[in-house]
């Protein structure tokens, strides 16, 4: 039972590191190579890492993981996958909104402007980037983590835990680093 925890803990917080990373090199991708505006630490920490993205990863695969495995359809069409990207983008735009308060609350301000955008919430939330986040958290969700899950069967449980126990204190000083000094 002790093990089955640990290495639930475990995977839970390498799946939101990973997404993480992901999701910083996703955002500065943008930055450097569609955008053209130059490099820059997209995150509030200063490891490659943005821990929102994470988040998003946790929320959509704890509240879409069971949903991702029936079969819904109209007439002979399976629709589940559609029902997953509607949800993934209502989760992902919810923390989005979250967080941008949040950011605003603890640091006078959010690190995105969406104003430019068509259909956007006081700049903090739009269409396009919601539409954005579904497609990649389809890609997350049915591509990344099943390979993912098959990493971590692969290396065993204490090996997954290690490398999380490992990565979560230097998160974690980073985090201190990032905030306290």
């Amino acid at each position: 039972m002790k093990n089955k925890i640990s290495l639930a803990l475990s995977k839970n917080f390498l799946f939101f590191l990973l997404v993480s990373i992901l999701g910083w090199i996703y955002e500065v991708f943008l930055d450097v190579v569609v955008y053209r505006w130059g490099f820059s630490n997209r995150g509030v920490l200063k490891g490659p890492y943005l821990p929102v993205y994470g988040c998003g990863a946790l929320a959509m695969l704890f509240c879409l993981k069971n949903l991702m495995k029936k079969k819904i359809k109209v007439s002979k069409i399976n629709i589940t996958p559609a029902i997953v990207f509607v949800g993934i983008m209502a989760i992902t735009t919810f923390i989005e909104l979250i967080a941008s308060y949040i950011m605003e609350w603890t640091k006078g301000e959010w690190l995105w402007d969406y104003t430019r955008f068509n259909f956007n919430f006081q700049g903090r939330i739009a269409l396009n980037p919601s539409v954005r986040f579904g497609i990649g958290g389809m890609v997350i969700l049915y591509f990344i983590y099943p390979f993912f899950e098959k990493f971590v069967n692969y290396i065993g449980i204490k090996k997954t835990t290690i490398i999380a126990l490992i990565t979560s204190i230097i998160m974690f000083v980073d985090f201190i680093f990032s905030f306290a000094i």
